[in-house]
C-alpha cells in the first residue's frame, strides 16, 4: 500500500507539473502575440483630416467626424483595460461573473484578450485570433480552441467590430476597407484580410456618437453548436476622450442581437484605453 500511495503522489506531481508548464507556455504565448500586435502601430502615423473621409456615406462621415478629432495621429492599435460581467451561463440562467482582463486590438491582423474572474471558482485565460484557452484555479484547463478555419472567422468578426467600438481609426478607408450606406443613421463597413472578410454595420445619432454596433458573426453559441451566421451587437454609452479620439467605456453585448434571446453575456467598465507608441 505504501508504494502505491508513492505512485498515486508522484503521478499527481507529475500531472501537477504539467499543467503548470502548459500554463507557463500559454502565457509566453499571450506575450509573444501581444507584442507582435503593439509592434504593428505606425512609428509615424499621419494626422486625420475630415478630407479622407469625404467621399463615404454620410453616418460615416458623422462617426468618423465624432470619434476622431482633426489632427489626431491615427493609431489603430488600441490597448483596453477592463472589468465588469461576463456570463457563464444562458439568458434564463445568466451566471453572471465578476471578471477583470486586458486587451489589445490590431485590425486587421488579431487581438489578445486576457480575462480572469474575481468571485467564486477562479476562471482565467485568453482569446485571441488564434486560440481560445480557459483554465479553473489558473491550472486545468476548461477550453482549448481554435487552430481552424472556424476560429480564426468567428474571432475575425469579433476583432473587426470591437475596433469600430475602440479603435475607429483601423477601419478609415482604404484598399481592403470600404464603406457602404444602410440608411440615415447607418453604414456599413466591411474589412478584408487575405481569405477573410467582415461586414460590421454602426449606428450614429445625429452628432455622429455611435450607439449599436451590429454584424452578422459566424458562430456555434447555439443549441445546436453549430457554426453559422447569426446576429451579435453591442451597446455604447459613457464617451470619453482619449488622446483625440472619442470612445465607450460602458459596452453591452451579446448574441442574438435584436431577437428574443438576445442577453448582454459581456458588460464592460473600461478603466483606460492607450494608443501604445509604434514598435520597441
Amino acid at each position: 500500500m505504501k508504494f502505491v500511495a508513492v505512485g498515486i503522489l508522484l503521478i499527481l506531481l507529475l500531472v501537477l507539473l504539467g499543467l503548470a508548464l502548459l500554463q507557463a507556455l500559454d502565457r509566453r504565448a499571450d506575450r509573444a502575440e501581444w507584442n507582435r500586435l503593439e509592434a504593428l502601430q505606425p512609428d509615424d502615423p499621419v494626422p486625420f483630416s475630415n478630407e479622407m473621409v469625404a467621399d463615404l456615406p454620410e453616418p460615416a462621415r458623422r462617426f468618423f467626424a465624432y470619434t476622431i478629432q482633426p489632427g489626431t495621429p491615427l493609431l489603430p492599435v488600441a490597448t483596453i483595460e477592463m472589468t465588469g460581467q461576463f456570463s457563464l451561463g444562458s439568458k434564463a440562467a445568466p451566471r453572471y461573473q465578476p471578471m477583470e482582463a486586458h486587451q489589445i486590438l490590431a485590425a486587421p491582423e488579431g487581438f489578445v484578450w486576457a480575462m480572469r474572474t474575481t468571485a467564486g471558482l477562479p476562471l482565467s485565460g485568453s482569446d485571441t485570433g488564434r486560440w481560445t484557452r480557459f483554465r479553473i484555479l489558473g491550472l486545468v484547463p476548461v477550453a482549448r480552441l481554435g487552430g481552424n478555419s472556424d476560429h480564426t472567422r468567428s474571432a475575425y468578426g469579433r476583432y473587426v467590430a470591437e475596433s469600430m467600438i475602440w479603435a475607429p481609426a483601423a477601419l478609415l478607408p482604404g484598399p481592403n476597407v470600404t464603406w457602404t450606406l444602410v440608411d440615415d443613421d447607418t453604414a456599413r463597413v466591411t474589412v478584408r484580410h487575405g481569405e477573410l472578410s467582415q461586414s460590421v454595420d454602426v449606428t450614429v445619432d445625429s452628432e455622429g456618437k455611435p450607439t449599436v454596433v451590429t454584424f452578422e458573426r459566424w458562430s456555434n453559441a447555439n443549441p445546436d453548436k453549430k457554426h453559422r451566421l447569426q446576429p451579435f451587437g453591442a451597446i455604447m454609452s459613457d464617451f470619453r476622450n482619449v488622446s483625440g479620439y472619442r470612445l465607450p467605456f460602458r459596452v453591452e453585448a451579446g448574441n442574438m442581437f435584436g431577437t428574443d434571446d438576445y442577453f448582454p453575456f459581456f458588460v464592460a467598465d473600461v478603466s483606460e484605453i492607450r494608443f501604445p507608441r509604434g514598435a520597441p
